[in-house]
């Protein structure tokens, strides 16, 4: 079956550069909805969620363009890039340097992309697709872009991410202003201006920022570059 999506994705999107990061290629889909239709009739079934993995949404961008400009933030450690879609962010950890990624996501094409993705940057990944929320796997490092956009998955996600901050791994959210995003919780680090699919978004260019938690006392990993 990985093998038929490896084949789906290959003919059904492009190799292209990352608007925000190209130092990095992607498989990209060209168009959402007709690729949304395709992906439904070859499973077969009905109601699938949308295809993240063939997008570069604004906040897997900016913080891969974060990590690529501060490789101290990853060099040499333990990554985790969570809801990974294309596998975006944890490229851009690898090439930064990263002792090793687990890029994680629970859609089954998702996987397949990453694979090939990494495949075409010359950099390995490792793939997961566990549900890691409440899970502490001793990652030094966890990034996660575009994860605030449904209520209950952001305060559930949120929470997870901010316990691992507090056990000391180095937490860094990219988000354009979501809906769900906890802006009282979080310190900014910096700011994008991010081209992005219309047909995805509400502009061709969205304000995007990469943010951490807010913490009372300084703890590791707390000299995270910022840019104003």
């Amino acid at each position: 079956m990985i093998a038929d999506r490896t084949a789906f994705i290959r003919a059904e999107t492009r190799l292209l550069p990352v608007p925000h990061a190209p130092e990095i290629s992607l498989y990209l889909a060209d168009e959402a909805t007709a690729l949304w239709q395709k992906t439904e009739d070859e499973l077969g079934a009905i109601g699938l969620p949308p295809p993240f993995w063939a997008f570069a949404w604004a906040g897997g961008q900016a913080l891969a363009r974060y990590v690529l400009d501060h490789p101290e933030t990853v060099r040499g450690r333990h990554v985790l890039d969570f809801a990974s879609g294309s596998g975006l962010v944890g490229i851009a950890a690898m090439k930064a340097g990263a002792a090793q990624v687990i890029a994680c996501d629970i859609d089954d094409f998702a996987i397949a992309a990453m694979s090939l993705n990494a495949a075409a940057n010359g950099v390995p990944l490792t793939s997961s697709q566990d549900d890691l929320v409440g899970q502490d796997q001793g990652w030094d490092v966890v990034l996660a872009g575009d994860i605030c956009y449904e209520r209950d998955l952001a305060l559930a996600v949120t929470d997870w991410l901010f316990a691992l901050q507090l056990r000391g791994a180095a937490i860094l959210i990219g988000d354009p202003g979501r809906s769900y995003l906890p802006v009282a919780r979080l310190q900014h680090l910096a700011e994008y201006e991010v081209p992005v699919t219309r047909t995805l978004e509400d502009a061709d260019v969205k304000k995007t920022s990469v943010w951490r938690f807010a913490m009372p006392d300084r703890i590791p990993g707390d000299d995270l570059p910022c840019r104003r």
